[in-house]
Protein backbone atom coordinates (compact mmCIF):
# COMPACT_ATOMS: atom_id res chain seq x y z
CA UNK A 1 0.00 0.00 0.00
CA UNK A 2 1.59 3.40 -0.67
CA UNK A 3 2.26 5.18 2.30
CA UNK A 4 3.52 8.42 1.47
CA UNK A 5 2.92 11.53 3.22
CA UNK A 6 1.80 14.07 0.92
CA UNK A 7 4.79 16.64 0.63
CA UNK A 8 4.03 19.93 -0.05
CA UNK A 9 6.71 20.96 -2.31
CA UNK A 10 4.94 22.90 -5.06
CA UNK A 11 6.52 26.05 -4.05
CA UNK A 12 5.32 29.29 -4.36
CA UNK A 13 8.59 31.49 -6.15
CA UNK A 14 8.92 35.57 -6.70
CA UNK A 15 10.69 36.21 -9.25
CA UNK A 16 11.69 39.84 -9.17
CA UNK A 17 11.00 42.26 -12.24
CA UNK A 18 13.35 44.85 -11.70
CA UNK A 19 17.70 45.14 -11.98
CA UNK A 20 19.28 45.61 -8.66
CA UNK A 21 21.06 49.97 -8.49
CA UNK A 22 23.31 50.84 -5.76
CA UNK A 23 21.80 50.95 -2.25
CA UNK A 24 21.16 54.67 -1.52
CA UNK A 25 19.46 55.43 -5.17
CA UNK A 26 17.16 52.61 -4.43
CA UNK A 27 16.42 53.72 -0.90
CA UNK A 28 14.91 57.32 -2.32
CA UNK A 29 12.86 55.58 -4.63
CA UNK A 30 11.18 53.42 -2.29
CA UNK A 31 10.38 55.89 0.40
CA UNK A 32 6.74 56.44 -1.42
CA UNK A 33 5.94 53.04 -0.49
CA UNK A 34 3.22 52.85 1.92
CA UNK A 35 3.77 51.62 5.32
CA UNK A 36 0.89 49.10 5.51
CA UNK A 37 0.67 46.00 7.44
CA UNK A 38 -0.93 44.41 4.55
CA UNK A 39 1.34 42.79 1.52
CA UNK A 40 1.36 45.15 -1.41
CA UNK A 41 3.26 45.59 -4.79
CA UNK A 42 5.41 48.53 -6.11
CA UNK A 43 8.02 48.71 -8.75
CA UNK A 44 8.14 45.18 -9.21
CA UNK A 45 8.20 44.16 -5.84
CA UNK A 46 6.14 42.73 -2.77
CA UNK A 47 6.77 44.95 0.08
CA UNK A 48 5.38 45.01 3.54
CA UNK A 49 5.00 47.67 6.10
CA UNK A 50 6.83 49.81 3.69
CA UNK A 51 9.84 46.92 3.11
CA UNK A 52 10.56 44.15 1.22
CA UNK A 53 8.34 41.07 1.64
CA UNK A 54 11.76 39.02 3.10
CA UNK A 55 13.38 38.06 6.20
CA UNK A 56 17.08 38.46 7.76
CA UNK A 57 18.60 40.62 4.12
CA UNK A 58 18.63 37.22 2.40
CA UNK A 59 20.32 38.39 -0.85
CA UNK A 60 19.32 35.83 -4.03
CA UNK A 61 19.87 36.40 -7.94
CA UNK A 62 16.90 37.61 -9.17
CA UNK A 63 18.11 38.78 -12.76
CA UNK A 64 18.13 36.35 -15.24
CA UNK A 65 20.76 36.87 -17.68
CA UNK A 66 20.47 33.44 -19.08
CA UNK A 67 21.98 30.55 -18.09
CA UNK A 68 23.52 32.49 -15.76
CA UNK A 69 22.40 35.18 -13.28
CA UNK A 70 24.64 37.50 -12.15
CA UNK A 71 22.55 40.37 -10.55
CA UNK A 72 21.43 40.83 -6.82
CA UNK A 73 18.89 41.69 -5.21
CA UNK A 74 16.69 40.70 -2.28
CA UNK A 75 14.40 37.34 -2.25
CA UNK A 76 10.69 37.71 -1.50
CA UNK A 77 9.24 34.42 -0.23
CA UNK A 78 8.85 30.87 -0.40
CA UNK A 79 5.66 29.14 0.39
CA UNK A 80 3.83 26.23 -0.26
CA UNK A 81 0.40 24.20 -1.54
CA UNK A 82 -2.43 22.83 1.10
CA UNK A 83 -5.53 22.86 -0.81
CA UNK A 84 -6.94 20.86 1.69
CA UNK A 85 -6.31 22.76 4.17
CA UNK A 86 -9.92 23.50 5.17
CA UNK A 87 -11.69 20.26 4.58
CA UNK A 88 -9.25 18.97 7.91
CA UNK A 89 -11.58 17.14 10.29
CA UNK A 90 -10.67 18.96 13.38
CA UNK A 91 -9.51 22.36 14.21
CA UNK A 92 -6.38 20.61 15.96
CA UNK A 93 -5.43 18.65 12.83
CA UNK A 94 -5.43 22.34 10.67
CA UNK A 95 -3.18 23.74 13.73
CA UNK A 96 -1.00 20.83 13.47
CA UNK A 97 -0.63 20.99 10.34
CA UNK A 98 0.05 24.74 9.51
CA UNK A 99 2.55 24.50 12.62
CA UNK A 100 4.44 22.17 10.87
CA UNK A 101 4.62 24.49 7.51
CA UNK A 102 6.05 27.21 9.64
CA UNK A 103 9.09 24.83 11.50
CA UNK A 104 9.61 24.03 7.83
CA UNK A 105 10.55 27.59 7.41
CA UNK A 106 7.66 28.20 4.68
CA UNK A 107 6.17 31.73 5.18
CA UNK A 108 3.33 31.15 2.27
CA UNK A 109 0.77 28.64 2.47
CA UNK A 110 -2.04 28.64 -0.89
CA UNK A 111 -5.24 26.94 -0.28
CA UNK A 112 -8.75 26.81 -1.92
CA UNK A 113 -10.93 29.66 -0.81
CA UNK A 114 -14.08 27.32 -2.43
CA UNK A 115 -15.97 24.17 -1.61
CA UNK A 116 -18.72 23.70 -3.98
CA UNK A 117 -21.32 20.65 -3.88
CA UNK A 118 -24.80 20.38 -5.81
CA UNK A 119 -25.94 18.22 -3.03
CA UNK A 120 -25.51 18.93 0.99
CA UNK A 121 -22.64 16.07 2.07
CA UNK A 122 -23.42 14.10 5.07
CA UNK A 123 -19.83 14.32 6.39
CA UNK A 124 -17.21 16.80 5.75
CA UNK A 125 -16.78 20.92 4.69
CA UNK A 126 -18.41 22.40 2.10
CA UNK A 127 -18.76 26.35 1.67
CA UNK A 128 -21.40 26.66 -1.16
CA UNK A 129 -24.48 24.77 -2.51
CA UNK A 130 -25.38 25.38 -6.26
CA UNK A 131 -28.19 23.55 -7.27
CA UNK A 132 -31.10 24.23 -9.60
CA UNK A 133 -29.84 28.12 -10.40
CA UNK A 134 -29.99 28.73 -6.65
CA UNK A 135 -26.59 29.83 -4.66
CA UNK A 136 -26.80 28.94 -0.89
CA UNK A 137 -23.48 30.00 1.24
CA UNK A 138 -22.85 27.74 4.51
CA UNK A 139 -21.44 29.77 7.19
CA UNK A 140 -21.73 26.98 9.90
CA UNK A 141 -19.18 25.64 11.58
CA UNK A 142 -18.75 23.17 8.55
CA UNK A 143 -18.83 25.96 5.96
CA UNK A 144 -16.84 29.04 5.75
CA UNK A 145 -16.06 29.08 9.38
CA UNK A 146 -13.70 26.23 8.56
CA UNK A 147 -12.03 28.97 6.21
CA UNK A 148 -12.02 31.44 8.91
CA UNK A 149 -10.34 29.27 11.27
CA UNK A 150 -7.61 28.20 8.64
CA UNK A 151 -6.68 32.22 8.42
CA UNK A 152 -6.47 32.62 12.60
CA UNK A 153 -4.39 29.55 12.94
CA UNK A 154 -2.56 30.48 10.18
CA UNK A 155 -1.91 33.99 11.62
CA UNK A 156 -1.21 32.38 14.95
CA UNK A 157 1.79 30.62 13.52
CA UNK A 158 3.49 33.83 11.60
CA UNK A 159 1.75 32.30 8.23
CA UNK A 160 0.64 34.51 5.17
CA UNK A 161 -2.29 32.65 2.90
CA UNK A 162 -2.72 32.95 -0.88
CA UNK A 163 -6.43 32.47 -1.10
CA UNK A 164 -7.56 30.86 -4.89
CA UNK A 165 -11.35 31.55 -5.30
CA UNK A 166 -12.30 28.85 -7.90
CA UNK A 167 -11.06 26.22 -10.23
CA UNK A 168 -10.71 25.40 -13.69
CA UNK A 169 -10.99 21.52 -13.01
CA UNK A 170 -14.10 19.73 -11.53
CA UNK A 171 -14.16 16.36 -13.18
CA UNK A 172 -17.84 14.54 -12.58
CA UNK A 173 -17.47 11.38 -10.87
CA UNK A 174 -17.61 8.09 -12.99
CA UNK A 175 -15.42 6.85 -15.65
CA UNK A 176 -12.55 8.84 -17.44
CA UNK A 177 -13.45 11.47 -19.88
CA UNK A 178 -11.46 12.81 -23.07
CA UNK A 179 -8.74 14.64 -22.05
CA UNK A 180 -8.52 18.28 -23.69
CA UNK A 181 -5.52 18.93 -26.13
CA UNK A 182 -1.98 20.21 -23.87
CA UNK A 183 -2.34 17.27 -22.13
CA UNK A 184 0.90 14.82 -22.77
CA UNK A 185 -0.36 12.79 -25.61
CA UNK A 186 2.07 9.71 -25.25
CA UNK A 187 1.61 9.65 -20.89
CA UNK A 188 -2.01 10.58 -20.29
CA UNK A 189 -4.32 11.10 -23.20
CA UNK A 190 -4.01 7.42 -23.88
CA UNK A 191 -4.40 6.33 -20.55
CA UNK A 192 -7.99 5.22 -19.17
CA UNK A 193 -8.51 3.43 -15.54
CA UNK A 194 -11.04 2.02 -13.66
CA UNK A 195 -9.85 2.89 -10.11
CA UNK A 196 -12.33 3.51 -7.45
CA UNK A 197 -13.24 7.10 -7.02
CA UNK A 198 -11.39 8.87 -4.02
CA UNK A 199 -13.13 10.84 -1.37
CA UNK A 200 -15.13 14.43 -1.54
CA UNK A 201 -11.89 16.74 -1.41
CA UNK A 202 -9.07 14.46 -1.24
CA UNK A 203 -7.77 15.19 -4.97
CA UNK A 204 -7.33 19.05 -5.45
CA UNK A 205 -10.21 18.62 -8.67
CA UNK A 206 -13.04 17.74 -6.16
CA UNK A 207 -13.91 21.14 -4.30
CA UNK A 208 -16.33 22.47 -7.00
CA UNK A 209 -15.03 25.40 -9.72
CA UNK A 210 -16.42 26.62 -12.41
CA UNK A 211 -17.92 23.32 -13.84
CA UNK A 212 -20.26 22.91 -11.21
CA UNK A 213 -22.06 26.81 -12.24
CA UNK A 214 -22.28 25.81 -15.20
CA UNK A 215 -23.91 22.42 -14.88
CA UNK A 216 -26.14 24.07 -11.95
CA UNK A 217 -27.76 27.12 -13.93
CA UNK A 218 -29.57 25.31 -16.70
CA UNK A 219 -27.53 27.23 -19.83
CA UNK A 220 -25.28 25.84 -22.65
CA UNK A 221 -22.80 22.97 -21.24
CA UNK A 222 -19.98 24.53 -22.03
CA UNK A 223 -17.13 25.11 -19.96
CA UNK A 224 -16.17 28.67 -21.32
CA UNK A 225 -19.50 29.72 -20.35
CA UNK A 226 -18.55 30.52 -16.97
CA UNK A 227 -16.20 33.80 -18.82
CA UNK A 228 -19.53 35.04 -20.60
CA UNK A 229 -22.61 34.08 -19.31
CA UNK A 230 -23.76 37.22 -17.18
CA UNK A 231 -25.85 34.76 -14.49
CA UNK A 232 -22.39 32.94 -14.20
CA UNK A 233 -20.61 35.79 -13.81
CA UNK A 234 -22.76 37.03 -11.40
CA UNK A 235 -23.47 34.12 -9.36
CA UNK A 236 -19.47 33.69 -9.15
CA UNK A 237 -19.38 37.40 -8.16
CA UNK A 238 -21.61 36.47 -5.23
CA UNK A 239 -19.49 33.62 -3.84
CA UNK A 240 -16.27 36.34 -4.37
CA UNK A 241 -18.24 39.10 -2.20
CA UNK A 242 -18.88 36.47 0.78
CA UNK A 243 -15.67 35.44 0.77
CA UNK A 244 -13.25 38.73 0.55
CA UNK A 245 -15.58 40.79 2.31
CA UNK A 246 -14.76 38.22 5.47
CA UNK A 247 -10.84 39.04 5.47
CA UNK A 248 -10.80 42.55 4.28
CA UNK A 249 -8.68 43.31 7.47
CA UNK A 250 -6.54 39.81 7.86
CA UNK A 251 -3.05 41.36 7.34
CA UNK A 252 -2.27 37.75 7.02
CA UNK A 253 -4.18 37.26 3.39
CA UNK A 254 -0.90 37.43 0.72
CA UNK A 255 -3.41 38.11 -1.76
CA UNK A 256 -6.48 36.58 -3.68
CA UNK A 257 -6.04 34.21 -6.52
CA UNK A 258 -8.83 34.54 -9.22
CA UNK A 259 -9.28 30.82 -10.14
CA UNK A 260 -6.37 27.92 -10.42
CA UNK A 261 -5.20 27.35 -14.06
CA UNK A 262 -8.39 28.89 -15.78
CA UNK A 263 -8.66 28.55 -19.54
CA UNK A 264 -10.74 27.86 -22.59
CA UNK A 265 -11.22 23.54 -21.70
CA UNK A 266 -11.96 21.50 -18.71
CA UNK A 267 -14.16 18.71 -18.68
CA UNK A 268 -16.88 20.27 -20.22
CA UNK A 269 -16.21 21.22 -23.89
CA UNK A 270 -15.67 24.66 -24.77
CA UNK A 271 -17.36 26.67 -27.50
CA UNK A 272 -15.56 27.54 -30.73
CA UNK A 273 -15.96 30.75 -30.13
CA UNK A 274 -13.71 31.14 -26.61
CA UNK A 275 -10.73 32.82 -27.52
CA UNK A 276 -8.16 34.51 -24.97
CA UNK A 277 -9.63 37.64 -25.21
CA UNK A 278 -12.93 36.38 -23.79
CA UNK A 279 -10.67 35.12 -20.38
CA UNK A 280 -8.66 38.17 -20.33
CA UNK A 281 -12.20 39.72 -20.07
CA UNK A 282 -13.56 37.98 -17.49
CA UNK A 283 -10.33 39.06 -15.31
CA UNK A 284 -10.50 42.61 -15.85
CA UNK A 285 -14.20 42.34 -13.92
CA UNK A 286 -13.53 40.29 -11.65
CA UNK A 287 -10.27 41.73 -10.74
CA UNK A 288 -11.98 44.90 -10.16
CA UNK A 289 -14.98 43.53 -8.23
CA UNK A 290 -12.11 41.58 -5.56
CA UNK A 291 -10.80 45.08 -5.42
CA UNK A 292 -13.83 47.33 -4.94
CA UNK A 293 -14.87 44.65 -2.15
CA UNK A 294 -11.02 44.73 -0.58
CA UNK A 295 -8.95 47.13 -1.33
CA UNK A 296 -6.58 46.15 1.50
CA UNK A 297 -4.93 43.18 -0.80
CA UNK A 298 -3.35 42.36 -3.73
CA UNK A 299 -5.24 40.68 -6.97
CA UNK A 300 -3.52 37.51 -8.75
CA UNK A 301 -4.53 35.21 -12.00
CA UNK A 302 -3.52 32.24 -11.18
CA UNK A 303 -3.44 30.70 -14.54
CA UNK A 304 -0.97 28.10 -16.02
CA UNK A 305 1.44 31.00 -17.88
CA UNK A 306 0.73 30.15 -21.27
CA UNK A 307 0.95 32.95 -24.15
CA UNK A 308 -1.20 34.11 -27.31
CA UNK A 309 1.61 35.05 -29.33
CA UNK A 310 0.43 37.77 -31.98
CA UNK A 311 -3.05 37.59 -30.43
CA UNK A 312 -4.96 41.39 -30.07
CA UNK A 313 -4.32 42.65 -26.60
CA UNK A 314 -6.37 44.39 -24.31
CA UNK A 315 -4.18 45.50 -22.19
CA UNK A 316 -0.92 46.35 -24.65
CA UNK A 317 2.44 47.18 -23.08
CA UNK A 318 3.61 50.63 -23.09
CA UNK A 319 6.50 51.90 -21.72
CA UNK A 320 6.66 55.84 -20.66
CA UNK A 321 10.30 56.64 -20.76
CA UNK A 322 11.43 57.43 -17.30
CA UNK A 323 15.39 58.20 -15.74
CA UNK A 324 16.93 55.31 -14.99
CA UNK A 325 19.38 55.09 -12.46
CA UNK A 326 23.00 53.75 -13.62
CA UNK A 327 23.52 50.00 -12.86
CA UNK A 328 26.16 49.11 -10.11
CA UNK A 329 29.52 48.97 -11.81
CA UNK A 330 29.64 45.37 -13.62
CA UNK A 331 25.97 45.31 -13.61
CA UNK A 332 24.13 45.65 -17.02
CA UNK A 333 20.52 46.51 -17.34
CA UNK A 334 18.42 45.05 -20.26
CA UNK A 335 14.88 44.20 -21.14
CA UNK A 336 14.06 41.09 -23.38
CA UNK A 337 12.26 41.60 -26.31
CA UNK A 338 8.67 40.85 -26.23
CA UNK A 339 6.92 37.92 -27.34
CA UNK A 340 6.42 37.37 -31.23
CA UNK A 341 5.80 35.05 -33.40
CA UNK A 342 8.97 36.07 -35.31
CA UNK A 343 11.32 35.88 -32.15
CA UNK A 344 9.41 32.39 -31.24
CA UNK A 345 10.59 31.21 -35.04
CA UNK A 346 13.98 32.85 -34.62
CA UNK A 347 14.28 30.29 -31.80
CA UNK A 348 12.72 27.43 -32.98
CA UNK A 349 15.39 28.20 -35.67
CA UNK A 350 18.34 28.37 -33.69
CA UNK A 351 17.76 25.51 -31.73
CA UNK A 352 16.62 22.69 -34.61
CA UNK A 353 19.87 23.97 -35.67
CA UNK A 354 21.90 22.92 -32.45
CA UNK A 355 19.35 19.85 -32.53
CA UNK A 356 21.26 18.70 -35.94
CA UNK A 357 24.82 19.62 -34.77
CA UNK A 358 24.38 17.29 -31.61
CA UNK A 359 22.94 14.85 -34.21
CA UNK A 360 25.62 14.92 -36.25
CA UNK A 361 28.52 14.51 -33.87
CA UNK A 362 26.44 11.90 -32.68
CA UNK A 363 26.95 9.91 -36.10
CA UNK A 364 22.72 9.71 -36.26
CA UNK A 365 21.32 9.68 -39.82
CA UNK A 366 19.77 12.62 -40.13
CA UNK A 367 16.39 12.91 -42.31
CA UNK A 368 16.34 14.88 -45.42
CA UNK A 369 18.73 14.17 -48.35
CA UNK A 370 22.33 14.20 -48.79
CA UNK A 371 23.59 17.38 -50.99
CA UNK A 372 27.50 17.15 -51.65
CA UNK A 373 28.07 15.17 -48.70
CA UNK A 374 25.73 16.93 -46.35
CA UNK A 375 22.34 16.17 -44.69
CA UNK A 376 19.82 18.55 -45.81
CA UNK A 377 16.38 18.53 -44.85
CA UNK A 378 13.90 18.23 -46.67
CA UNK A 379 11.81 21.71 -47.28
CA UNK A 380 8.51 20.51 -46.90
CA UNK A 381 9.28 18.98 -43.14
CA UNK A 382 11.87 21.92 -42.51
CA UNK A 383 9.11 24.49 -42.87
CA UNK A 384 6.23 22.43 -40.80
CA UNK A 385 8.84 22.18 -38.10
CA UNK A 386 9.64 25.24 -37.96
CA UNK A 387 6.79 27.69 -39.12
CA UNK A 388 4.40 26.31 -36.86
CA UNK A 389 4.01 27.84 -32.80
CA UNK A 390 3.56 25.23 -30.18
CA UNK A 391 0.43 24.77 -27.89
CA UNK A 392 1.77 26.69 -25.01
CA UNK A 393 1.84 29.61 -27.49
CA UNK A 394 -0.92 29.70 -30.36
CA UNK A 395 -3.71 30.64 -27.71
CA UNK A 396 -5.63 27.92 -28.52
CA UNK A 397 -5.46 27.22 -24.35
CA UNK A 398 -7.54 30.52 -24.38
CA UNK A 399 -4.85 32.07 -22.12
CA UNK A 400 -2.91 35.09 -22.45
CA UNK A 401 -0.82 35.68 -19.60
CA UNK A 402 1.17 38.46 -21.63
CA UNK A 403 -2.21 40.37 -21.88
CA UNK A 404 -3.26 39.66 -18.18
CA UNK A 405 -0.50 40.40 -16.07
CA UNK A 406 -1.04 43.51 -17.66
CA UNK A 407 -4.36 44.46 -16.39
CA UNK A 408 -4.37 47.33 -13.89
CA UNK A 409 -6.04 45.71 -11.12
CA UNK A 410 -3.94 42.75 -11.27
CA UNK A 411 -1.03 43.04 -8.78
CA UNK A 412 1.14 40.38 -9.98
CA UNK A 413 1.30 37.25 -12.67
CA UNK A 414 1.51 33.58 -12.02
CA UNK A 415 2.23 30.35 -13.83
CA UNK A 416 2.86 26.57 -13.25
CA UNK A 417 4.74 23.76 -14.36
CA UNK A 418 3.74 20.31 -14.53
CA UNK A 419 5.20 18.67 -17.89
CA UNK A 420 3.12 15.10 -17.02
CA UNK A 421 0.35 16.81 -17.64
CA UNK A 422 0.74 19.70 -20.06
CA UNK A 423 2.80 19.98 -22.79
CA UNK A 424 5.46 23.72 -22.45
CA UNK A 425 7.59 23.21 -25.23
CA UNK A 426 8.83 25.78 -27.68
CA UNK A 427 10.44 23.66 -30.15
CA UNK A 428 9.76 20.15 -31.56
CA UNK A 429 11.37 17.20 -29.84
CA UNK A 430 14.69 16.47 -29.99
CA UNK A 431 15.58 12.79 -30.40
CA UNK A 432 19.02 13.07 -29.29
CA UNK A 433 18.26 14.31 -26.19
CA UNK A 434 16.99 11.52 -23.60
CA UNK A 435 13.67 11.73 -23.02
CA UNK A 436 14.25 13.32 -18.94
CA UNK A 437 16.76 15.66 -20.25
CA UNK A 438 14.25 17.32 -22.50
CA UNK A 439 11.75 18.16 -20.08
CA UNK A 440 14.23 19.52 -17.62
CA UNK A 441 15.29 21.75 -20.57
CA UNK A 442 11.35 22.31 -20.85
CA UNK A 443 11.15 23.70 -17.72
CA UNK A 444 14.15 25.46 -17.72
CA UNK A 445 13.10 27.54 -20.69
CA UNK A 446 9.01 28.29 -19.27
CA UNK A 447 10.79 29.61 -16.12
CA UNK A 448 13.36 32.43 -18.36
CA UNK A 449 10.08 33.58 -20.28
CA UNK A 450 8.31 34.16 -17.15
CA UNK A 451 10.96 35.82 -15.76
CA UNK A 452 11.16 38.24 -18.96
CA UNK A 453 7.90 38.60 -18.54
CA UNK A 454 8.23 39.56 -14.73
CA UNK A 455 10.88 42.12 -15.99
CA UNK A 456 9.16 43.64 -18.97
CA UNK A 457 5.94 44.40 -17.38
CA UNK A 458 7.31 45.49 -13.90
CA UNK A 459 5.71 43.26 -11.81
CA UNK A 460 6.23 40.05 -9.64
CA UNK A 461 5.62 36.62 -11.26
CA UNK A 462 5.05 33.97 -8.59
CA UNK A 463 5.17 29.89 -10.15
CA UNK A 464 2.65 28.77 -7.97
CA UNK A 465 3.06 25.10 -8.75
CA UNK A 466 5.00 22.90 -9.87
CA UNK A 467 5.69 18.70 -10.13
CA UNK A 468 6.95 15.85 -11.60
CA UNK A 469 5.38 12.52 -10.87
CA UNK A 470 7.97 9.85 -9.99
CA UNK A 471 7.59 6.19 -10.70
CA UNK A 472 7.21 4.94 -7.09
CA UNK A 473 4.28 7.71 -7.14
CA UNK A 474 2.65 6.65 -10.52
CA UNK A 475 0.29 4.15 -8.60
CA UNK A 476 -1.14 7.78 -7.11
CA UNK A 477 -1.09 10.27 -9.49
CA UNK A 478 -4.45 11.37 -10.88
CA UNK A 479 -4.95 14.22 -13.62
CA UNK A 480 -6.11 17.64 -12.56
CA UNK A 481 -8.86 16.66 -15.25
CA UNK A 482 -9.81 13.37 -14.06
CA UNK A 483 -11.04 11.29 -10.74
CA UNK A 484 -8.95 8.12 -10.82
CA UNK A 485 -5.31 7.21 -11.12
CA UNK A 486 -4.44 5.67 -15.07
CA UNK A 487 -1.76 3.80 -13.25
CA UNK A 488 -3.73 2.47 -10.06
CA UNK A 489 -3.04 -0.97 -9.64
CA UNK A 490 -6.42 -2.06 -11.14
CA UNK A 491 -6.16 0.31 -14.26
CA UNK A 492 -5.34 -1.79 -17.53
CA UNK A 493 -1.84 -1.25 -19.09
CA UNK A 494 -1.47 0.90 -21.91
CA UNK A 495 -0.01 -0.84 -25.47
CA UNK A 496 1.28 2.71 -26.28
CA UNK A 497 3.26 3.41 -22.88
CA UNK A 498 7.16 1.29 -23.57
CA UNK A 499 8.45 2.24 -20.88
CA UNK A 500 7.63 3.47 -17.39
CA UNK A 501 6.15 6.47 -16.76
CA UNK A 502 7.54 9.37 -14.11
CA UNK A 503 10.98 9.76 -13.76
CA UNK A 504 13.11 8.70 -11.09
CA UNK A 505 13.68 10.12 -7.61
CA UNK A 506 17.17 11.18 -8.73
CA UNK A 507 15.49 12.85 -11.65
CA UNK A 508 13.20 14.50 -10.10
CA UNK A 509 15.14 15.93 -7.10
CA UNK A 510 17.94 17.00 -10.40
CA UNK A 511 15.00 19.03 -11.88
CA UNK A 512 13.36 20.47 -8.84
CA UNK A 513 17.27 22.32 -7.98
CA UNK A 514 17.87 23.44 -11.33
CA UNK A 515 14.19 25.05 -11.47
CA UNK A 516 14.15 26.29 -8.36
CA UNK A 517 17.50 27.52 -8.69
CA UNK A 518 16.41 29.32 -12.45
CA UNK A 519 13.44 30.77 -10.59
CA UNK A 520 16.15 32.40 -7.87
CA UNK A 521 15.31 30.37 -5.21
CA UNK A 522 18.33 28.80 -3.22
CA UNK A 523 16.71 26.02 -1.55
CA UNK A 524 13.46 24.01 -0.90
CA UNK A 525 13.23 21.57 1.92
CA UNK A 526 10.29 19.12 1.75
CA UNK A 527 7.42 18.91 4.49
CA UNK A 528 4.73 16.30 5.27
CA UNK A 529 1.89 15.50 7.48
CA UNK A 530 0.97 12.54 9.50
CA UNK A 531 -1.57 11.59 12.62
CA UNK A 532 -4.07 13.31 11.01
CA UNK A 533 -8.08 12.87 12.66
CA UNK A 534 -9.40 9.89 10.66
CA UNK A 535 -13.50 10.45 10.00
CA UNK A 536 -15.72 8.23 7.15
CA UNK A 537 -16.52 9.95 4.03
CA UNK A 538 -14.35 12.46 4.29
CA UNK A 539 -10.38 12.86 2.73
CA UNK A 540 -9.12 11.58 5.90
CA UNK A 541 -11.00 8.80 6.13
CA UNK A 542 -10.28 5.15 7.90
CA UNK A 543 -8.74 2.38 5.74
CA UNK A 544 -11.60 0.18 3.93
CA UNK A 545 -11.97 -0.63 1.01
CA UNK A 546 -13.87 2.45 -0.23
CA UNK A 547 -11.79 4.93 0.79
CA UNK A 548 -7.92 3.42 0.54
CA UNK A 549 -5.44 6.11 1.00
CA UNK A 550 -5.28 5.72 4.66
CA UNK A 551 -2.89 3.66 6.03
CA UNK A 552 -4.25 3.59 9.64
CA UNK A 553 -7.06 1.89 10.68
CA UNK A 554 -8.25 3.69 13.62
CA UNK A 555 -8.33 7.22 14.61
CA UNK A 556 -5.48 8.92 12.13
CA UNK A 557 -4.29 9.23 8.47
CA UNK A 558 -2.28 11.04 6.37
CA UNK A 559 -3.14 14.19 3.98
CA UNK A 560 -4.13 13.42 0.35
CA UNK A 561 -1.31 12.51 -2.24
CA UNK A 562 -2.27 13.02 -5.65
CA UNK A 563 1.20 11.85 -7.30
CA UNK A 564 3.01 14.76 -6.68
CA UNK A 565 3.88 13.14 -3.06
CA UNK A 566 7.41 12.67 -1.71
CA UNK A 567 8.36 9.97 0.38
CA UNK A 568 10.53 11.40 4.09
CA UNK A 569 13.28 9.05 2.60
CA UNK A 570 13.47 10.05 -1.13
CA UNK A 571 13.10 13.81 -0.43
CA UNK A 572 15.66 16.16 -2.39
CA UNK A 573 18.89 16.92 -0.69
CA UNK A 574 20.47 20.56 -0.83
CA UNK A 575 24.24 21.59 -0.04
CA UNK A 576 24.77 23.91 2.99
CA UNK A 577 24.55 27.10 1.12
CA UNK A 578 21.00 25.96 -0.51
CA UNK A 579 20.06 24.40 3.04
CA UNK A 580 20.98 28.34 4.36
CA UNK A 581 19.66 30.16 1.93
CA UNK A 582 15.89 27.98 2.57
CA UNK A 583 16.24 28.57 6.28
CA UNK A 584 16.88 32.39 5.59
CA UNK A 585 13.61 32.64 3.68
CA UNK A 586 11.57 33.61 6.85
CA UNK A 587 9.27 36.56 7.04
CA UNK A 588 8.51 36.03 11.10
CA UNK A 589 5.87 38.27 12.19
CA UNK A 590 6.28 41.03 10.46
CA UNK A 591 3.20 41.76 8.65
CA UNK A 592 1.34 39.07 10.82
CA UNK A 593 0.51 41.09 13.55
CA UNK A 594 -3.11 40.73 15.97
CA UNK A 595 -5.35 42.37 13.94
CA UNK A 596 -8.25 44.39 14.96
CA UNK A 597 -11.07 43.45 13.29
Amino acid sequence: MFCALWLLVLAVIAVSATSPTQTIQRAKRWNTVPDTPFVSVQDGQFFVNGRYFYSRGYLALTELTWPFMRSLSVFKFVGTNAYWLSALNTEQDIDNTLASIRAANFTVVRTWAFNDVSTVPENGTWFQLISNGTLSINNGTNGLQKLDKVIELAQNHGLYVLLSLTNNWNPILGPDQPLPDGFNPIQIRQMSGSNTTLPRNFLSNSYGGMDTYVRNFGGPQEHDQFYTNRTLIDAFMNYTSQVVSRYVNKTNVFAWEIANDPRCNSTMPSSSGCVAQNVTQWHVEIAQHVKQVDPNHVVSSGNQGFFCVGCKKLFPRVVPPAPQPSPAPGLRRSIPEPQSKAKLLKERKAAWKKQRERQKRAGAQLDGVKIRGRWTASQTKRQSDLNSMASAFDGSQGVDSADIINIPDIGFGSFQLFPDQFDYSQNPPDPSLPAFNQTLEIGLNWIRLHADMAKLFNKPVTLTGFGLVTQNNTPSFVPFNSTVAPFGPDSPTSTNVTQPFGVTDDQRDDAYKQWVQAAVLGGLQGWSQDNLTAEPGTPISPNSDETPQSPLPNTTGQSPNDGYGILGEGAPTFDDSEMDALQSITVATQGSGPDNA
